[in-house]
């Protein structure tokens, strides 16, 4: 262990000297650079003679600029011992350390205390000791004034000259945004000397023509336009920290002819987190969404998990690695992972054990159409609550693959369904998905079916709930790292269809909701997450241009491709034939289906598809999958109409769910009637299959913690 220990500080410390040498070097003239080898010394001298200076020119005030030679003895008598107390005074009070350039009030206290307490120590010695009565004590009161302006003004001399010194290769920041964060920002880039604030731009007019630390702001966000063409900034930074996505979707959008890159600040809760207030990041996709936030009450998850043992099937997913990490903060008995992948597997174990959860966590290798293997691992570890996360999801790939879809989807949820019943399993939460509503995908229509199982299992001694959202940024399988490396390939970047829209949410947002609607108490029950607003994943594309500092349809095309096997152009989280209403918890619904069908019938459909796709006839297993989903709709997607090109739209163009089921007069429609789901006329002639998951490349528990984004990283 001693020699692990060595061996890091033999590489930690000779590269924090190095950085620390780097900085000092920064403030200093380049002709000055090579005394740094003796930079103490020269302190220490600096000072010494700074004193012999401020008692010189005390006598010298003294005596209204003549000193007689008896006080000039007396100055050579003391001067000795006057420099030594204050040398040895200056020593605790550090003064012969830190760096000039960063002088403050601290530098400035601890000057102070050093030559009030060495000036009493010398007052005492003077009149005891040496027993000079004729020292005046006026002498010693204006020493020790000068010797405080003389100290404290080298030292602000170097910040001074740190602050004036040219801005030449300083990357230029035009600030959105002249409240408390934008002061933060600039005192900060002030101090470290990379980036050069031309101006703040702030709503407040009365802050117009102000200045803060010597930045003017300019103008208002109504006059970005011309700034950016009179001051050319190479970054534009938003340090508001209110702004929601609206705000941000208008600087944007303000910026579209530019190329700029966009940063910002940490948000409220990553500062929570322990992030530096002054981080700048990369303007993110996410902070363009208008999203419902998860302030809710936790009291519920702890009752439901702590001191429990829980199960997480496909615990290396993307939703089932942020399950396990919100479950293990809310210290459950145990937390078993169950997963069929090991690389996947060993992230998430490791990631918990990382922060300090690895008492807890069983990591177990298993299948869930593996019978054999559930059985034991339930022997052994005795779940009481699992959340079954594990499923094929990807929407082109099943429409390929609809065996595989159904071994996986339905016939690993039924055997991982009767295990649980078997084995005592209190509470079993499904996350099912919005395709399964109107299932136009092999996919959804497997997730559709396995809803309807498991709300025809009521009368047994486990509790199941579903939980159904749709498209979560930063899952698997996403569309977003394809835009990216299209755009960093030059374009085009390539979409399916004009029209095509999504709902999104962040995943520890969805989790979050997930968890809460699973410490709902009422059994055999469908949770939909109100998702916010449905956005064109056009706008989503011509946005990650600008964020990459192109102009989108100029400097990066986009083209038309047409859907692909299974998708569809819109999403629908209720289905015809359900109820929704609302539910105990803010931002989740509850829907009940009307009519279920007969569990002994289901059951014999459900043990004849499973028969077919283990046979391996993908399409009986289709046509049998049609005659379970009466709704289930396996229809051509209709053209992408290449040759229209998509408007420019907010990405806030389309309602939340809430907004589409709520009628005219503001009021949901009886909370407990069917709602009836209509498309748009605009969509109504070409409804179509279901789209996969589009999230952000970053995944959302990485630091998030970049340097500015620069065009020129995309060549």
């Amino acid at each position: 262990m001693n020699a692990l220990a060595h061996e890091a500080r033999s590489h930690v410390v000779p590269r924090l000297s190095a950085e620390r040498t780097d900085e000092v070097e920064r403030g200093l003239p380049s002709a000055l650079r090579h005394l740094l080898p003796y930079r103490r010394s020269i302190i220490v001298a600096l000072h010494l003679l700074l004193v012999v200076a401020a008692n010189y020119l005390a006598f010298l005030l003294r005596f209204d600029g003549t000193i007689p030679p008896g006080a000039r003895a007396m100055f050579l008598q003391v001067l000795p011992w006057l420099v030594l107390f204050r040398a040895i005074t200056f020593v605790p009070f550090r003064l012969y350390q830190g760096l000039w350039r960063y002088t403050g009030l601290w530098e400035l206290q601890q000057i102070f205390g050093a030559v009030v307490v060495s000036s009493l120590i010398c007052q005492v010695f003077i009149h005891q000791w040496l027993e000079l009565s004729d020292y005046a004590r006026s002498i010693t009161v204006v020493d020790s004034l000068l010797l405080m302006c003389m100290v404290g003004g080298v030292r602000l001399s170097g910040r001074l000259w740190a602050q004036l010194s040219p801005a030449k290769g300083r990357r230029r920041v035009l600030i959105v945004g002249a409240g408390d964060p934008g002061e933060t920002i600039v005192r900060d880039m002030k101090r470290r000397h990379v980036h050069e604030p031309v101006g703040f731009v702030d709503d407040d007019r009365n802050k117009v023509g102000q200045r803060i630390h010597g930045v003017p702001v300019l103008g208002t966000r109504d006059d970005l336009p011309r700034l950016m063409s009179e001051y050319r900034p190479q970054e534009v930074l938003i340090a508001v920290s209110s702004a929601d996505p609206v705000m941000v979707q208008e600087v944007v959008q303000a910026l579209r002819p530019f190329r700029v890159g966009i940063t910002t600040l940490p948000s409220r809760s990553d500062i929570q987190n322990g992030v530096a207030a002054t981080q700048v990041r990369d303007l993110a996709i996410e902070d363009l969404l208008t999203r419902a936030p998860v302030g809710l009450d936790e009291r519920p998850l702890r009752r439901l998990i702590e001191g429990r043992r829980v199960m997480v099937t496909g615990a290396g997913g993307s939703i089932g690695s942020e399950l396990c990490r919100q479950i293990a903060a809310l210290f459950p008995a145990d937390l078993v992972l169950y997963e069929r992948y090991e690389n996947s597997l060993f992230a998430i174990a490791t990631d918990l054990t990382d922060c300090g959860a690895g008492g807890f966590i069983y990591t177990v290798i298993g299948d869930v159409t593996d019978v054999t293997r559930l059985d034991a691992v339930m022997i052994e570890h005795r779940p009481e609550i699992i959340f079954h996360a594990a499923a094929h999801k990807h929407v082109p790939l099943m429409e390929h693959n609809p065996c595989e879809a159904v071994k996986n989807n339905v016939t690993g949820t039924r055997l991982l369904v009767e295990a649980a019943e078997r084995h005592g399993v209190s509470r079993f939460i499904f996350i099912s998905s919005d395709k399964a509503v109107n299932p136009t995908s092999v996919m959804g229509a497997t997730k559709r079916i396995v809803e309807l199982l498991l709300q025809t299992r009521v009368a047994g001694p486990t509790s199941f709930s579903i939980v159904r959202f749709g498209n979560v940024l930063g899952s698997n399988g996403s569309v977003v790292p394809r835009f990216l490396d299209q755009i960093r390939a030059g374009g085009p970047v390539t979409i399916t269809h004009p029209e095509i829209r999504r709902y999104f949410m962040l995943i520890p947002e969805a989790v979050h909701l997930v968890l809460h609607a699973a410490a709902q108490k009422t059994p055999g029950l469908v949770y939909v997450l109100e998702m916010g607003a449905q956005i064109k994943l056009v706008d989503l594309a011509r946005n990650l241009i600008r964020l990459g500092g192109f102009v989108p349809d100029e400097e990066i095309q986009l083209t038309f491709v047409g859907l692909r096997p299974g998708e569809k152009l819109f999403e629908e989280l209720v289905g015809p034939n359900e109820q929704v209403g609302p539910s105990p918890v803010e931002k989740i619904l509850q829907v009940t289906l009307f009519g279920l069908p007969d569990p002994d019938q289901l059951a014999q459909q459900i043990s004849v598809l499973e028969r077919l796709a283990v046979r391996g006839d993908g399409a009986a297993t289709v046509k049998q999958i049609g005659a379970i989903v009466a709704e289930f709709n396996a229809q051509a997607p209709p053209p992408a109409r290449l040759a229209v090109p998509a408007p420019e739209t907010p990405l806030t163009e389309a309602g939340s769910l809430a907004d589409e089921a709520r009628p005219d007069h503001g009021s949901w429609p009886g909370w407990g009637a069917p709602v009836q789901q209509t498309a748009p006329r605009w969509l109504a002639e070409s409804l179509a299959p279901d789209f996969g998951s589009i999230d952000l490349v970053i995944h959302p528990h990485s630091a998030a913690l970049r340097r500015p984004f620069s065009p020129h990283d995309l060549l």
